[in-house]
Formats: C-alpha cells, sequence, structure tokens
C-alpha cells in the first residue's frame, strides 16, 4: 500500500502528462477544447480517475468524451512511460462537475440580487411601523433627587456604613 503523499504526487504528474499529450500527440477531430482540471489516484496506484471539462454545448461534450474513451490507451502508455511505475494505472475520464455547479451558483446569486432589489423597491417610501426609533427608552427621572435622596450612604445592621 502506498502512501498519500505518492499518490498525490502521482496524480498531479498523471495530470501533467495527460494535458500534454492531449494537446502535442492526439489529433482526433472530435476532441473539442479539453481542460484536465484534476487527476486522483487510489491507494493502491491501480487506477486513476482524470477530471477534465469541455467548452462547448453539449454535443461537443459528449464528442469529446468518446474522442477521450478512444485515445484512453494512447494515454495511458504514455503515463506508463513517463512516470516509471512498476503498475501503469488505469485511467478513467469523469467530466468534471465544476462548471454546472458554478453556473447554478450563479443562478442563484443573480435570483437573491433580484429579491433583494425588489424589497429595496418596496421599502422606498414606506414607514417604520412603531415609530422611527421602535426601541423603549428608560423615562427621565427629574425628581428623584427631591424624594428622599439626602445623600447619606446606606447603612448595615450594625450602623455601618456599606461603601467601601
Amino acid at each position: 500500500m502506498a502512501d498519500n503523499a505518492r499518490a498525490r504526487k502521482l496524480a498531479d504528474r498523471i495530470q501533467v502528462v495527460v494535458a500534454e499529450t492531449l494537446d502535442r500527440r492526439i489529433k482526433d477531430p472530435r476532441l473539442g477544447f479539453v481542460t484536465i482540471t484534476d487527476a486522483r489516484v487510489t491507494g493502491d496506484l491501480r487506477e486513476a480517475t482524470v477530471f477534465y471539462t469541455v467548452y462547448g454545448d453539449d454535443e461537443e461534450r459528449a464528442a469529446s468524451a468518446a474522442a477521450l474513451e478512444s485515445a484512453k490507451g494512447v494515454l495511458r502508455s504514455e503515463v506508463g512511460r513517463q512516470t516509471g511505475v512498476r503498475f501503469t494505472p488505469s485511467l478513467t475520464f469523469v467530466p468534471d462537475a465544476l462548471p454546472d455547479t458554478a453556473r447554478t451558483i450563479d443562478d442563484l446569486l443573480d435570483k437573491a440580487r433580484s429579491k433583494d432589489a425588489e424589497v429595496r423597491q418596496a421599502s422606498t417610501g414606506a414607514a417604520y411601523a412603531a415609530g422611527a426609533d421602535p426601541y423603549r427608552k428608560p423615562a427621565e427621572d427629574t425628581d428623584s433627587e427631591d424624594e428622599g435622596d439626602d445623600g447619606a450612604e446606606p447603612q448595615g445592621k450594625d450602623g455601618d456604613s456599606t461603601a467601601e
């Protein structure tokens, strides 16, 4: 069993090798504008998952996926040649969900901005329900000085002063 650091290093190397090989050696016309975003290797270094994105519509994504599947053997042999590991990992290509997730988040943020604009529009010119300052304030005691406040300190049961 290999350690995680070695698996990460191999995954990084596989990502670079696959990207360079797609750029230089694979001349499939179905292959669109493909970007290798990530690669992960299992702990036993036997299987590698390569994540990719394709710039374009669904038809171009499907064509690029077919091109990657057909070029899998060439890519695996190039990975084995350039990494020098005893057993070359099998490659699995998975479309990266990051662009779809980012698009969903952008849509949700746009909805939130439009709702905020609606609330802002509805609140212009509106008055507060409880007045401008809805918080209670203590009543001002103007006559507290007149009622028994002779300035004497409170005394304990022995007649001692409790103030220190």
